[in-house]
């Protein structure tokens, strides 16, 4: 048995096309079932729905033998005892920093500065401004970062941005791009040991999908 760890939303949807390249369909939607544990058209595949952060440790622990989350899980969570074979190029995204529109950003990261700054990317952000030589005081929320430098909360956020469309709602701008975020699939070693020739085909179906 093959056990796959994706999560729900749009990791979940851009992987179908990949998972039909290695001859595997889910039979069930996420959106529209509770079950945790999805059967697929093979049956010695099956995925596991877990949150986007708890991917990694699924497939650390061997939980699951592959799954699939975005590299800003990888950095911020770390990926120890994790293959990462492949960068899939979906769900693409960016971690950015943003500030409110009224807001003098260059002004407020002189160096030697100090920011109170609100995020769910703790040791991004941490080493983002340490490299910059400005002190941060980190804020960990879990969503609706925006909210924060409305209330008066935090200086800035470091958040994952699309289309930008949420910041400008909330009179927020984009005032620093720190990195580039697709998602990866990350393998157990064990796994990769024991089980390699269903794993193998399934990377490879993969990679020839990717082009």
């Amino acid at each position: 048995m093959i056990t796959i760890a994706l999560s729900k939303g749009r990791i979940f949807e851009e992987t179908l096309p990949l998972l039909k390249a290695a001859g595997i369909e889910v039979l069930e939607d996420p959106e529209k079932s509770r079950k945790l544990i999805l059967t697929t058209n093979q049956p010695d595949v099956r995925v596991l729905v877990v949150r986007a952060t708890d991917v990694p440790t699924y497939v650390q622990y061997g939980g699951a033998d592959m799954g699939i989350t975005g590299k800003d899980t990888l950095l911020e969570h770390g990926s120890q005892g994790l293959y990462q074979p492949l960068d899939l190029q979906i769900a693409k995204c960016r971690i950015s920093v943003a500030v409110r529109s009224d807001v003098d950003y260059a002004n407020m990261v002189k160096k030697g500065s100090r920011l109170t700054v609100a995020t769910k990317y703790v040791a991004i952000s941490r080493e983002f401004f340490a490299t910059k030589g400005v002190h941060v005081d980190l804020i960990k929320l879990y969503g609706s970062m925006e909210l924060a430098p409305l209330v008066g909360m935090a200086d800035a956020i470091v958040d994952l941005v699309s289309t930008g469309n949420t910041l400008k709602a909330n009179h927020l701008v984009e005032v620093e791009h720190i990195m580039d975020i697709s998602s990866r699939l990350v393998v157990n070693q064990a796994a990769l040991k024991l089980k390699q020739a269903p794993i193998r085909r399934i990377m490879d179906a993969f990679e020839s999908a990717l082009g």
